[in-house]
């Protein structure tokens, strides 16, 4: 009588089991999403009636020249990140030109070329100046002619840099 040895078993031949997937019901996710989409844009009807409200609340400015003034008010409160000065008193904005639309054009231009904020600081002029009531369309146009250079700071700012 011979022993029989037991089978070895090859860990190929062992099969698991797969844990089972949730299943959703079709309807029931179609209504969960139905039922998202609704909340989303009731939110943003909702946000739309609050900026409307705001909106004509607050007067429309009475010239190209008040809106103008109001931008300019804007831009002194970004300031260069060197520099303890506002950009507008540094002389880095050219020229800001209102039509009789409200539409904006900013003309502005860097210390450098190389500086470090090249790339985000017209955006940041841009944020500003849209942040005016009023202002329908703004144009930021970075030039490098003429060249930046300390002739084109205000006397505060001069004063603030210990130049004068």
């Amino acid at each position: 009588m011979t022993k029989s040895s037991p089978k070895k078993r090859d860990i190929l031949d062992v099969t698991t089991k797969q844990p089972e997937r949730p299943s959703v019901n079709p309807d029931a996710g179609r209504l969960f999403l139905d039922q998202f989409l609704n909340a989303q844009k009731a939110d943003e009807v909702a946000a739309e009636k609050v900026e409307d409200a705001t909106a004509s609340n607050a007067p429309l400015p009475e010239s190209p020249e008040a809106l103008e003034e109001a931008i300019v008010a804007n831009l002194r409160e970004i300031y260069d990140p060197e520099i303890p000065v506002n950009i507008y008193d540094m002389g880095l904005i050219y020229a800001v030109d209102v039509t009789d639309s409200f539409d904006v054009i900013v003309r502005m231009t860097l210390t450098t070329p190389n500086c470090p904020v090249a790339e985000s600081m017209p955006g940041d002029v841009e944020q500003k100046v849209k942040g005016v009531h009023g202002v329908r369309h703004v144009e930021v146009q970075l030039v490098w002619d003429p060249p930046w250079d300390m002739s084109l700071m205000s006397d505060e700012a001069r004063l603030e840099l210990g130049l004068l």
